[in-house]
């Protein structure tokens, strides 16, 4: 496996990266475990607050610097890039900020005596993670565990390896301790490796079902627990009472945000009969303003896609998907650049027995299907193995929760594309995986809820 950045404007290899050893492997977790029993004996926790605060300023007083390198790693626009800097500088202080609420023990009612639970870090977390958000997706998992005091091991994606690096240098310029975060360029086969060894305590992986199914099989086959996010093929559903003129104000990002290489962006447009005519329109107009180009230049508005073989992927399933009897109503042209673009495109007449009906396209691209009523419509949405994310367009809130509630999906938004915060958990079901990222939920992902029981006889004979 090389890693190499090759910015996918240019098709220009920057640089290229030597991988790490098993030796590299070994010091690694020798110093993460050293790391961790430290912490477990002197506790720390005002060090790591400080530490990741540190993390959070550096973040918010560089963000030109780590944009630019995520935007030359793959290609996403700079100011989605700066964007992403700024939020994890969020993600950072707000686990500093919340760890002590987090950690309160927490009592458990019982007439046998008195009970808590307390709330302990278990060891290294190796983590594997994609390129399409180098730095949100590594401070998911990288916040929450060193603050409780679990060090965390990255084997990142091969084509953002200056992110990867940028990501432990940040670390060490904050001031966190050796073997509180390592950055390793590792193969595949070191990887079940490192899962397997004792000192790791837990496995993550964001990315693919293939690569999610062998993290999971590592992790289960070591007794290790594990956490998944494994993409989507989210539905947008439009009822009848929508607000189209709302609807449409948000079209362009929900799809085309990224390049459309988001897990969460809306991908199966579902609209009722009575808006489909106008959202398709809306769809094809806001489609229509596209602009792509430099991602480095803040006026372009679509990005190229990371690679070269997710230009071919992306392709391939659009042409499968047509030579299946879908109809291309928009998009689907050639784009006389040299960078790894794709035109959006808008799919219609997707059938069951399409290709593309239970498969998530990681590009720009966005299937509309017209559907009589909502039952039919929450009947659609939940046609489908994933289960990640998805969105209810309704003038009546309530009855869009409502709606939300019988969809087969970790998360769903009401009348807004897909949104992230530090506070709001992250996850989904189904193929898309288990686990939870973010929030009180991802703070407890990798932590021991430790017992404390004492019976009510031996509360007595003490208190004589």
């Amino acid at each position: 496996m090389a890693y190499k950045t090759i910015y996918p404007y240019t098709n220009e290899t920057l640089k290229e990266y030597a991988n790490n050893t098993a030796a590299d492997l070994e010091a690694a977790l020798a110093k993460g475990h050293a790391l961790y029993k430290k912490w477990r004996a002197a506790d720390c926790l005002s060090e790591r607050k400080n530490q990741l605060h540190q993390v959070a300023n550096l973040l918010r007083r560089d963000c030109d610097k780590y944009a630019a390198i995520m935007t030359h790693d793959m290609g996403k626009l700079i100011g989605e890039a700066k964007f992403e800097v700024m939020l994890c500088a969020d993600i950072a202080d707000y686990f500093a900020d919340k760890v002590d609420e987090f950690l309160k023990p927490e009592k458990f009612e019982t007439a046998a005596g008195e009970a808590y639970c307390v709330r302990q870090a278990t060891g290294i977390i190796f983590a594997v993670e994609p390129w399409n958000f180098p730095f949100y997706q590594v401070m998911r998992v990288f916040a929450p565990n060193f603050i409780v005091g679990n060090p965390i091991i990255l084997k990142h994606a091969s084509n953002c390896p200056g992110s990867a690096a940028a990501f432990e240098n940040l670390c060490k310029e904050a001031g966190c301790e050796e073997g509180a975060f390592k950055n390793l360029f590792l193969s595949y086969d070191l990887v079940s490796k490192a899962i397997a060894d004792f000192r790791v305590q837990g496995a993550c992986l964001t990315g693919s079902e293939r690569g999610g199914s062998s993290i999971a099989e590592a992790a289960g086959k070591n007794l290790k627990k594990s956490s998944l996010e494994l993409g989507g093929n989210d539905a947008f559903i439009v009822l009848d009472d929508a607000d189209m003129d709302e609807v449409k104000s948000i079209l362009f990002t929900t799809r085309l945000l990224n390049a459309g290489q988001v897990c969460v962006s809306s991908k199966r447009f579902i609209v009722t009969e009575k808006n489909y005519d106008r959202f398709l329109a809306d769809l094809k107009d806001e489609f229509s303003k596209a602009k792509w180009g430099d991602p480095m230049d803040s006026t372009t508005t679509l990005a190229p896609l990371s690679s070269a073989v997710a230009k071919k992927d992306v392709l391939q399933a659009i042409q499968e998907a047509i030579d299946d009897g879908a109809e291309c109503v928009y998009g689907n042209e050639p784009i006389d650049l040299p960078g790894y673009f794709v035109m959006p495109t808008i799919l219609v007449n997707v059938t069951k027995e399409n290709s593309l009906y239970n498969r998530e396209i990681f590009g720009p691209v966005g299937v509309v299907y017209k559907v009589k009523d909502e039952a039919a419509a929450i009947e659609l949405a939940n046609d489908s193995s994933y289960g990640l994310g998805n969105t209810i367009f309704s003038s009546n809130i309530e009855h869009a929760r409502a709606v939300g509630e019988q969809i087969e999906t970790g998360m769903s938004c009401i009348n807004t594309g897909f949104t992230t915060l530090p506070e709001l958990p992250f996850g989904g079901v189904k193929n898309s995986g288990y686990g939870r990222e973010l929030s009180r939920l991802g703070f407890n992902a990798f932590v021991n809820e430790h017992l404390i029981f004492t019976p009510k006889e031996t509360i007595a004979r003490h208190a004589k």
